[in-house]
């Protein structure tokens, strides 16, 4: 075990666990943000560099500075360390230079994008970008491309996370897309156009942190924070078939895999459940899903707030499981 100071809160993790996972045992504001690394995919993180935080103390052994910003997302604790993330001026101006970055060649279409609500950019920009650019050229363009009739691909919003190439390599037979090229020429493609189909592809959707890659069969429906998420089980044989519904009225927009408050993917879900169940008789629902108060999904939904578990009958699985998570407080304490 190694215990590390993370902006003066001592945490002790086991050995190995990256400096990211262990600020997020802490949890709350001082996380710091992440675009490429995802959690259930090997070998993803250092892309970004959004995570970048800075080591006061390298270890109890060698207390010294790290002399550059580190990526938190790739570099194992050492007992003692010292990290230092909101607390470091010097690491959120940094962030603000990834954010421009980023913002280089993304479009501006956010009024327009399935992604607008839930993007993770959206909200890496709001919390420690600027409000103007300094950029004038031209941004890049790419030629569309079809990748089949239920994943649309917007290159130009891609920025080269990599996540989508790691899911389809490891919980899928046989990933069609990949990087092309190289440098400020590389980009999500299919060197010949091909129809990415396999029975897991949808969850390319789900891990992408913009809008480069959206439901085709949700594409211009509603917004998302028009729609009531609500957590919904089926017996699948290929998947777990735990699911987030989201319904506009009646009818059930689309269908994603259930994510953490981190935004990753609990459980992987197969294309059946995603794209063809799209009625409510398909599913066994447990409850409305539980949404942060910050995020803008969170308008118009309401959550009851449960004060005696005990009188109240038939309790969702969503709200029993939260619930001993998160005990509420009881009445006169």
């Amino acid at each position: 075990m190694a215990k590390i100071t993370f902006d003066g809160v001592e945490v002790e993790v086991p050995d190995g666990t990256t400096i990211l996972n262990a600020a997020r045992q802490i949890g709350g504001s001082i996380v710091p943000p992440a675009m490429c690394y995802y959690t259930p995919l090997k070998g993803s993180g250092g892309k970004c560099r959004a995570c970048l935080v800075r080591v006061a103390a390298g270890s109890a052994k060698d207390p010294r500075p790290m002399p550059k910003l580190v990526a938190s997302c790739v570099t194992p604790v050492q007992d003692g360390m010292v990290v230092e993330n909101t607390t470091s001026e010097q690491v959120l101006n940094v962030r603000k230079g990834i954010v421009e970055m980023l913002l280089i060649n993304h479009p501006l279409d956010c009024p327009v994008c399935d992604q607008a609500g839930e993007c993770d950019l959206q909200n890496f920009a709001f919390e420690h970008g600027v409000s103007t650019t300094r950029y004038q050229e031209e941004r890049r363009t790419f030629e569309k491309i079809d990748i089949g009739p239920l994943i649309q691909l917007h290159m130009t919003r891609c920025i080269l996370c990599y996540r989508c190439v790691y899911t389809a390599n490891q919980i899928t037979d046989n990933r069609v897309h990949g990087v092309l090229g190289r440098g400020d020429a590389a980009e999500i493609g299919t060197y010949i156009e091909n129809i990415i189909d396999n029975d897991f592809s949808g969850n390319v959707i789900d891990v992408c942190p913009v809008g480069a890659l959206t439901d085709k069969t949700f594409r211009f429906k509603s917004r998302v924070w028009f729609t009531k998420p609500v957590n919904a089980h089926r017996d699948c044989p290929k998947c777990s078939g735990n699911v987030v519904l989201w319904y506009k009225g009646k009818d059930v927009l689309r269908t994603t895999a259930r994510k953490d408050q981190y935004g990753e993917v609990k459980e992987w879900i197969c294309n059946e459940c995603r794209f063809e169940k799209k009625e409510t008789s398909d599913w066994i629902i447990e409850g409305p899903a539980h949404i942060d108060r910050s995020s803008v999904i969170s308008a118009n939904h309401y959550e009851l707030p449960v004060l005696n578990q005990s009188v109240v009958a038939d309790l969702p699985e969503s709200t029993q499981r939260d619930l001993e998570k998160n005990p509420p407080l009881k009445l006169g304490s």
